[in-house]
C-alpha cells in the first residue's frame, strides 16, 4: 500500500530539485503542500485503504509529509527566505530598522531639567536622595526649627491629611523637600551608632504641595531641588562657590550670582539667591531670583543628632519650574502641565 506514497515522494523531491526561482518554489508548494495539493489528496485517500492496512499507510503518509515539508523549508531558505506569500516586495530581515523621528517619545521638560540639574551637582560630588511625599509634622516643621505657631504651619498654607487641631503628629503633603535632608541626617546618624561619622553631600529633587491659587507663576503642586552639604569647618565661602559653579555650569560661563540677606527658620545666616544671566540672545541681561540658601541652623543639626560644635553645613533650594521657565523662556507655569503637544514639541 505504500507504493503510491513512495512515488509521490520521489516525484515531489525530483520536481523540487528543478526549482530555480521564488515563483517556481511557490508553484511547487501549492502543488504538493497546498490545501488542494497532492499530499492533502493522499490523506483523503486513507478512507479507501483496508482497515488492516490503515496504520501502516498513515505512518508512511506522515513520514512522507515530514520529509517533503523539510525539503521545502530548506529550499525556501536557499531562495532567500521565500514563504507562502511571495507576491509583492521581499523584505530583508537582516537590514537595520527604520527610525521614524516623529514617533519617538522623550522626557517631559520638567523631567529633563531635573535630570540636567542632578547631573550638574553630581559632577560636584552630590549624591541623590529621595523621601516620601506624605510627611509628618516632625520632619516637615519641628526638626526644621519651625515653631508651633509659625505662619507656615497654618492649615491654609498646607495640605493636611490629619486635622492639626486633633492629631498629635498630623500628616500632610510635604511643602518642601527639606524634609528629605532631615531624613538623610537621621539615617546617617543611625548608621553611625548615634553620631555622624562622615560628611553628607546630597541633592533631593521632588514634588512639593502648597494650596496656592494657580496663575502664571504659581501652582498647588510644583518641583524643587534642594542641596545639603555637612562637613567639618564648612562656611558661606563653600556655599557661594558651589552656587556660582552651578550657575556657570548650567547657564554659561558669563552667569553671575548674588546673595541677599533674608530669614529662614532652618538656616542662619540665610540668603536669597539671584542669578544674572542673558537667557536669550535677543534679551537683555537681568537678575532672576532662584531660591533660598544659607548655613544649616545649629538647632536643625542637633534635632537630627548631629553635634553642631563639630559639624557645620549649608543648604539651598531652587524651584525647578522657575529654572525651566527662565532657561526656555516659558511665560506661564500652566503650560508645563497642560499636556499640549503643540507646546511640548517645541522644547
Amino acid at each position: 500500500m505504500s507504493h503510491p506514497l513512495d512515488q509521490l515522494q520521489a516525484d515531489a523531491l525530483a520536481k523540487l530539485a528543478q526549482v530555480n526561482s521564488a515563483a517556481g518554489l511557490e508553484a511547487w508548494r501549492v502543488a504538493y503542500l497546498g490545501t488542494k495539493g497532492q499530499l492533502k489528496a493522499a490523506m483523503g485517500g486513507i478512507k479507501d485503504v483496508a482497515p488492516a492496512d490503515k496504520p501502516a499507510f498513515g505512518a508512511r503518509l506522515n513520514a512522507v509529509s515530514k520529509l517533503v515539508q523539510e525539503a521545502y523549508d530548506a529550499a525556501a531558505l536557499a531562495h532567500g527566505g521565500a514563504s507562502k506569500s511571495v507576491a509583492g516586495p521581499q523584505v530583508d530581515v537582516t537590514e537595520p530598522g527604520r527610525v521614524y523621528a516623529e514617533s519617538l517619545g522623550r522626557g517631559h521638560i520638567i523631567t529633563r531639567v531635573r535630570d540636567e540639574l542632578v547631573e550638574v551637582f553630581a559632577r560636584m560630588g552630590f549624591a541623590v536622595a529621595q523621601g516620601p511625599e506624605l510627611e509628618d509634622d516632625t520632619h516637615n516643621f519641628i526638626k526644621l526649627n519651625i515653631p508651633p505657631h509659625h505662619p507656615a504651619r497654618e492649615p491654609s498654607d498646607n495640605f493636611y491629611v490629619d486635622d492639626p487641631a486633633k492629631a498629635t503628629q498630623p500628616r500632610m503633603m510635604r511643602s518642601q523637600t527639606s524634609t528629605v535632608q532631615v531624613r538623610v541626617m537621621e539615617q546617617r546618624v543611625a548608621a553611625g551608632g548615634g553620631q555622624l561619622r562622615e560628611p553628607i553631600k546630597v541633592v533631593s529633587p521632588g514634588r512639593v504641595y502648597r494650596p496656592d491659587a494657580v496663575d502664571a507663576t504659581h501652582s498647588f503642586m510644583f518641583h524643587q531641588i534642594e542641596g545639603l552639604c555637612i562637613d567639618r569647618h564648612v562656611t558661606m565661602v563653600e556655599l557661594k562657590a558651589t552656587l556660582l559653579h552651578f550657575a556657570r555650569a548650567y547657564f554659561g560661563p558669563e552667569a553671575e550670582i548674588r546673595l541677599r540677606p533674608t530669614f529662614f527658620p532652618f538656616t542662619e545666616p540665610s540668603a536669597e539667591l539671584d542669578l544674572k544671566v542673558r537667557l536669550r540672545p535677543e534679551q537683555p541681561v537681568r537678575w532672576m531670583e532662584l531660591g533660598g540658601c544659607g548655613m544649616v541652623h545649629p538647632r536643625v543639626l542637633a534635632a537630627s543628632g548631629i553635634d553642631p560644635e563639630a559639624w557645620s553645613g549649608f543648604a539651598f533650594g531652587f524651584g525647578i519650574e522657575r529654572l525651566a521657565m527662565g532657561k526656555y523662556a516659558i511665560p506661564d507655569i500652566r503650560m508645563l502641565f497642560a499636556n499640549d503637544l503643540r507646546f511640548l514639541r517645541q522644547l
